[in-house]
């Protein structure tokens, strides 16, 4: 868990309402996949707490044997994995079971990948670190708890702005510096710092 959270976090959200979700209050079972093992001993003891039946695993391979033996109605799973990508684990409970809930946890360099795991059938994400209280929120979430898509969001152009001008004030505002974390010609960096920031 060594990826912090951005301080803004944009979110992709799957269209399942309330109505979806109450045959799954009915059955706790849930499958957490993390190789980060003391967080993974944490989030299990916390979830059995609140009334879940946890199947705890460290690996892709124990996720995807964990579902084949009984496919949870929920699922906590870490985007990388020592074997490989969570993303396979989503893929298989979504294949054995369709209205499960699945949540993403993801570093903040995986954002796009992440939305991707949305596509896949993953009911949210969060990002690293998540404690116990957002993980249990989303994973009980309605459709109606959560954000609306916003009627004027950033445009690219402003989210490519606002990177770059977070990535120059952590490089102490060092142009060559900021030039090479963003692999950039410096050139082209200090004509998109002259100039205001776009729409």
């Amino acid at each position: 868990m060594t990826d912090a959270a951005p301080d803004a976090e944009m979110h992709v959200r799957s269209p399942h309402s309330e109505t979806e979700l109450s045959p799954l209050r009915e059955e706790r079972t849930l499958l957490i996949v993390d190789d980060d093992k003391p967080f993974l001993t944490r989030l299990s003891r916390v979830m059995e707490t609140r009334g879940f039946i946890v199947t705890a695993v460290s690996s892709v391979a124990e996720g995807l044997a964990a579902i084949g033996l009984e496919p949870p109605a929920f699922a906590i799973i870490d985007m990388r994995l020592g074997d490989g990508n969570g993303l396979d684990v989503i893929s298989e409970l979504k294949a054995k079971r369709p209205e499960a809930r699945a949540i993403i946890l993801t570093g903040y360099g995986n954002i796009a990948t992440a939305v991707t795991a949305v596509k896949l059938g993953a009911f949210d994400y969060l990002a690293k670190p998540a404690d116990a209280d957002e993980i249990f929120s989303a994973l009980m979430a309605t459709r109606h708890d959560k954000a609306e898509v916003p009627e004027n969001p950033m445009s690219a152009d402003r989210v490519r702005w606002e990177h770059i001008q977070r990535i120059y004030e952590l490089c102490g505002r060092n142009v060559s510096e900021t030039a090479r974390r963003l692999n950039m010609h410096r050139r082209t960096l200090q004509r998109i710092l002259a100039k205001r920031a776009p729409r």
